[in-house]
């Protein structure tokens, strides 16, 4: 029989995988309703693009995520090394992923330059927009 659960992205740190920037685990318990009826496929675009874990710290400069990705802005450590090419392929391997297992939602991570949908949209989070894709951010 055919598993009829849909299928949702969900930030990997936000499931308790060592994924963050400083190698630490944190972890919601706090889900929203909409993801105990969905099946879970956790992504880590830094992971993704090839960065480290633990790694240095990186921000959007110049602009946001959308920026990013029309090549107008950059994602830089904070101390200067430019990892704009390791985001952006990070975030599309997971639109890839997105787009392989049919997935119409994503949560993501608050306060992260690939994840971060309010404030300053992320990377990831601005390429799965244009897809059409929704996204909480938690």
């Amino acid at each position: 029989m055919q598993n009829q659960h849909s299928t949702c992205l969900v930030s990997a740190c936000l499931v308790g995988l060592c994924t963050r920037y400083d190698g630490q685990v944190k972890t919601t318990s706090d889900y929203p309703a909409p993801m105990h009826t969905m099946a879970w496929i956790p992504v880590c675009p830094e992971q993704l693009g090839g960065l480290p874990t633990p790694r240095e710290a990186a921000e959007i400069i110049g602009g946001d995520g959308a920026d990013v990705l029309a090549g107008t802005a950059q994602v830089l450590t904070k101390s200067g090394l430019d990892v704009t090419a390791e985001f952006i392929r990070g975030a599309r391997q997971v639109l890839h992923i997105a787009q392989l297992q049919n997935s119409s939602t994503a949560f993501l991570k608050a306060r992260s330059p690939s994840c971060a949908v309010h404030g300053r949209i992320g990377v990831t989070a601005a390429l799965l927009q244009s897809a059409g894709i929704e996204l909480i951010e938690l």
